[in-house]
């Protein structure tokens, strides 16, 4: 077991109470964190607002240049930083790397963006008495931003909060999740060497009741998070005036129209409902197939689900990984217990195998279901036949989620529809919703939360445009 300190103002501290953190897998502690009090987190607050002093008035070579650095520093500690995720959060060895190159990618875009904050001039002469004058308006930072992560994405979710802030030149608090809290430490240090102020970035593990504090506090001036629908939205309630990104949860879906390659829409769908165990936001949870090819998919589907392969997450033919705790694990088994006791069909699965949880497919289910109409986020997936493109259209929208969705078909009129009509952030054609790339707008509607991440996007958030107004006298 390794012990760690928090990274708060540029300092490393440590503190008399201790979070042990443990390895999905085998239950091993792996590492111990301190848990910051008040007294901790104020300090990190004081020094980020003394830091965004200089960070608003750096040029933007210099916030690129630092951004760079620290895209440089995740590459050359790439498997140190990848055997980390593995190692905390249960995710299999492959899918870390994969993490790491994202991050690396996440820091590089921004380092570019860091150059494109431009502006632009407006006319101010369409009303009689504003002859001669123009307007210039600019983005400019807004100071301490407050990013609360999850602990599916233990880094590149942390960088999705930390590169824009940096970026545009505010300063950032990140309070990591308590069950992968190690990566984000390890990216502190990378921070420490990319020639920003200090305190523009510090990681501090808080506890609940102490981060709750100063979610109102108005030196805070916005809470970038990506959690759990309940959290966010309760979270929501108790920040005040300041802005707010909420990336939160889903039950994604998919429609297969009866034009698609069955097989590959088939492989495609496992990989979106059972990588890393459906603990993904935008994991497929629900597939809504067209009658015509429903059984050919149905089957293509089951035969799809046993190619992933239970094992230690270091071992590189792993692909199917351990729930992240005992909570998970009864939580998902219980749900699929309901939905067959309310007449959904097993299909595969539905058996835990602690840590791990089967690849279950589920049909038969009905809209008030769990595993229909919440968030499962274990590797649960339901298979249901459609009619008209309509009704698939519909029993999509039948969700109080909507992040992201997808759709197999050829027909540009299925296409269109579905875009314009299905209610969620994004809509992925002929792939699953569980496609993401960095610099893409992401987020969702309903209860999956409001605002956007991709790097430019949220620079967006992140800043606030503000006006000069010119002009002349002849």
């Amino acid at each position: 077991m390794k012990g760690y300190r928090l990274y708060i103002g540029g300092e490393w501290m440590g503190s008399n109470e201790g979070l042990e953190v443990r390895n999905p897998y085998s239950g091993e502690v792996i590492g111990k964190v301190p848990l910051a009090g008040k007294e901790g987190f104020e300090r990190a607050l004081v020094c980020a607002l003394e830091a965004f002093e200089e960070m608003r008035s750096l040029p933007s070579y210099r916030r690129a240049e630092s951004l760079g650095r620290i895209a440089a520093g995740l590459r050359e500690r790439m498997e140190e930083v990848a055997r980390t995720i593995s190692l905390e959060s249960g995710k299999p060895i492959r899918d870390a790397r994969i993490e790491v190159g994202r991050a690396i990618n996440t820091f590089t875009i921004a380092m570019e963006e860091a150059k494109r904050m431009g502006g632009e001039v407006i006319p101010l002469d369409l009303v009689p008495g504003s002859e001669g004058r123009i307007g210039v308006v600019r983005p400019f930072p807004i100071g301490v931003i407050l990013g609360i992560t999850p602990f599916n994405f233990p880094l590149n979710l942390v960088a999705h909060k930390v590169a824009p802030a940096l970026a545009s030149g505010n300063t950032i608090i990140v309070k990591p999740s308590p069950r992968t809290p190690l990566t984000a430490l390890l990216l502190a240090e990378i921070f420490e060497g990319c020639g920003l102020p200090k305190g523009a970035m510090s990681v501090v593990l808080a506890p609940v009741e102490v981060v709750e504090e100063y979610l109102g506090d108005e030196r805070i001036k916005m809470v970038t998070f990506t959690g759990s629908a309940r959290v966010g939205w309760a979270m929501k309630g108790k920040v005040g005036r300041k802005k707010v990104t909420l990336e939160l949860g889903g039950n994604a879906a998919v429609i297969v129209h009866r034009d698609s390659d069955i097989e590959y829409a088939a492989r495609r769908c496992a990989a979106g409902a059972f990588s890393y165990a459906g603990q993904i936001c935008i994991s497929v949870q629900r597939v809504y197939v067209h009658r015509d090819i429903f059984p050919s998919f149905r089957d293509a589907f089951i035969r799809a689900s046993e190619d992933f392969k239970a094992g230690d997450p270091l071992d590189e033919d792993t692909t199917l990984a351990p729930m992240i705790d005992e909570g998970a694990l009864r939580r998902t088994e219980e749900w699929v217990r309901e939905a067959i006791e309310a007449g959904a069909v097993l299909l595969k699965g539905g058996k835990r195998m602690d840590p791990f949880f089967e690849p279950t497919i589920l049909t038969g289910t009905r809209t008030g279901m769990k595993v229909s109409c919440e968030e499962v986020f274990a590797p649960v997936a339901i298979v249901e036949p459609y009619e008209d493109i309509k009704d698939a259209v519909a029993m999509v929208n039948d969700s109080p989620y909507g992040l992201q969705a997808g759709i197999f078909t050829r027909d540009m009129d299925n296409i269109l529809y579905a875009y314009e009509r299905i209610e969620v952030g994004g809509l992925v054609v002929n792939d699953i919703p569980t496609y993401r790339v960095d610099h893409m707008p992401y987020g969702g509607v309903k209860m999956s939360g409001f605002g956007r991440e991709g790097v430019r996007y949220a620079i967006q958030e992140m800043t606030e445009p503000r006006l000069l107004i010119m002009g002349h006298r002849d």
